[in-house]
């Protein structure tokens, strides 16, 4: 074993751990549900488009729903049945809001499309070869964010990773499906972490894992071999919340600060979930696509806490019942741990691609606090581990001055919780942040979409513009060979015969204006004739006998301007 020299990332809390609740038992499969409801946006980008249609009969793993943009990832069906229905229904998202589904009403017989085919040797496979599988996969980071995990593997023209980080910290205080699969699964995740390794061109590899898993870490450094141990270290790093955060831990295994607004990429290191890793395996080595992850069934409000490999869209309800769960009117779902997740309204929302923990807690004894005035304490502070001022977020948030909080770096927040946790006031500042967030994408998408329909009006007009003239030349050319054919003369002006007739006109409409100051002559007072007729005379004399030399008499000049003049 190496010695791995650790930093210590700011801020940070040290909460009390109930993982061992769902770690008694081994991970186990979840029954098969009537019915399967498979969102077709189950990742951060566009949702996936469907490809099957009320009344098909899919087989397990077949594609149901494909990527229709770079960012996004396809859906599978989990089990073999019939295509019900696709319509909106209850997702797992913070609003509770409603998006499109593929309802499958399930067979029993679980079977497999006969059509997935295992990859082989990933060494003999390219870079793009892998992300191509990887993608068509629909595998995204199983940590909890959903990102398309093809997207990390591509390190972009002339790009080098010198380190490629799988993140097994878990730090949430009731999660344990990543503890449990390293435990158990360590050499899918091995494997998973080298494909990856080979798209990326990596040149070491690390994994990183709290000290409060020791089994998990005892499991994954047996199950390496002393080739990969040259390049693959198990590293255990101290337990602290949120050390699973993705900077957070790059700070604590190497050190290095990812910078605001940056990507761990810009300093050579990618970081993917272990669970993404195991997932990456079964796609390359078996030829299966994401149908199904492991999931913590935890909470006081069960009688038999557990993790258990759950098909993509089963519903809550399913897998809480197999747990040992009495629902009652005010039992508390939470989708994720508590710290980071969100309460569910309802039981029959679907398991996901980004669900690690369903959260069954009994009814609060006594009514959440009423949020107070903020006392400028600081603590919030004190334990952001982004070094963020949530103080200063949370008034910019209250009072709407999206300028400002995007000053103070609200998209370095991680969400974490911390500053929520440790507020005197009660203040529920991450919901402050998550608003502030959507505000800012929502007018960033409505700007978009303005800036769209402006270009669509003006390339209208250009075209309507072209059309026009084109009609004109068009009717033009007709005109023309209608006159060829009869002989007659063309209409088409020349140019040189244009621009003389145009110097002609210009020449006679003067003439015509002097002859109409000529005959408007009796018009004028007796003055004006008079001077008109010794500017007159003057140029008659200019004409038949100009002077030697020009007039040098000032006032005399200026006498025939003036008279010029009043004329």
């Amino acid at each position: 074993m190496t010695t791995h020299k650790l930093w210590r990332f700011p801020g940070g809390l040290v909460l009390d751990g109930h993982k061992d609740m769902s770690m008694q038992d081994a991970v186990m499969i979840a029954d098969l549900p009537p019915q399967l409801v498979l969102p077709l946006q189950q990742h951060i980008g566009e949702p996936a488009v469907a490809v099957v249609k009320p009344g098909d009969r899919v087989l397990k793993g077949q594609l149901i729903a494909r990527a229709q943009d770079y960012v996004s990832a396809s859906v599978h069906a989990s089990s073999s049945g019939q295509v019900i229905a696709i319509e909106e229904r209850p997702i797992p998202h913070p609003s509770g809001q409603n998006a499109t589904c593929i309802v499958i009403e399930t067979d029993g017989e679980d079977r497999w499309d006969p059509d997935k085919t295992p990859s082989g040797d990933y060494q003999t496979l390219d870079a793009s070869e892998l992300r191509n599988i990887i993608r068509d996969a629909g595998i995204v980071g199983l940590g909890g964010a959903g990102f398309p995990s093809f997207i990390k593997l591509n390190p972009g023209a002339g790009g080098s990773i010198d380190l490629l980080i799988l993140n097994g910290a878990e730090c949430e205080p009731y999660i344990s499906c990543d503890a449990m699969l390293m435990q158990e699964r360590p050499r899918e995740v091995i494997d998973g972490l080298k494909i990856m390794r080979h798209a990326l061109q990596a040149k070491y590899c690390l994994i990183g894992v709290e000290d409060n898993k020791p089994d998990a870490i005892v499991a994954l450094r047996g199950a390496l071999s002393a080739d990969e141990t040259k390049f693959i270290d198990v590293v255990t790093v101290p337990t602290r919340y949120p050390a699973g955060g993705e900077k957070q831990l790059i700070k604590v295994l190497t050190g290095k600060e990812v910078p605001s607004q940056r990507l761990p990429l810009d300093i050579g290191i990618v970081c993917h979930n272990v669970a993404t890793a195991a997932a990456v395996h079964h796609a390359v080595t078996l030829g299966e696509p994401l149908v199904s992850r492991v999931v913590t069934i935890t909470g006081e409000n069960l009688e038999q806490p557990r993790n258990l490999e759950v098909r993509i869209g089963t519903p809550f309800s399913s897998v809480l019942q197999q747990c040992g769960w009495h629902p009652k009117s005010n039992d508390q779902l939470v989708m994720g741990g508590p710290m980071m997740g969100f309460a569910v309204t309802s039981d029959a929302i679907p398991v996901v691609k980004t669900t690690n923990c369903i959260l069954a807690l009994p009814a609060p004894q006594r009514p959440s606090p009423v949020a107070m005035p903020c006392i400028r304490c600081g603590e919030c502070a004190r334990v952001c581990p982004a070094l963020l001022l949530p103080q200063q977020l949370y008034w910019y948030s209250w009072s709407k001055d999206l300028d400002k909080v995007q000053d103070h770096k609200l998209f370095d927040c991680i969400e974490c919780g911390c500053c929520a946790y440790v507020c005197p006031s009660n203040i529920p500042l991450v919901q402050y942040f998550r608003f502030a967030k959507t505000e800012i994408w929502s007018q960033e998408k409505e700007k978009r979409k303005s800036d769209l329909a402006r270009q669509r009006h003006e390339f209208r007009l250009e075209r309507l513009e072209k059309e026009k003239q084109d009609k004109e030349e068009r009717q033009r050319l007709k005109k023309e060979k209608l006159r060829k054919a009869r002989g007659e003369k063309s209409e088409t002006p020349d140019p040189k015969k244009a621009a003389i007739q145009a110097a002609l006109d210009r020449v006679k409409a003067r003439k015509e204006q002097q002859d109409s100051g000529a005959r408007n002559v009796e018009h004028l007072t007796d003055a004006q004739r008079k001077a008109i007729a010794e500017v007159d005379e003057r140029r008659k004399h200019l004409k038949t006998d100009p002077p030697a030399t020009p007039s040098t008499d000032p006032q005399a000049e200026s006498v025939t301007e003036k008279k010029t003049d009043e004329i």
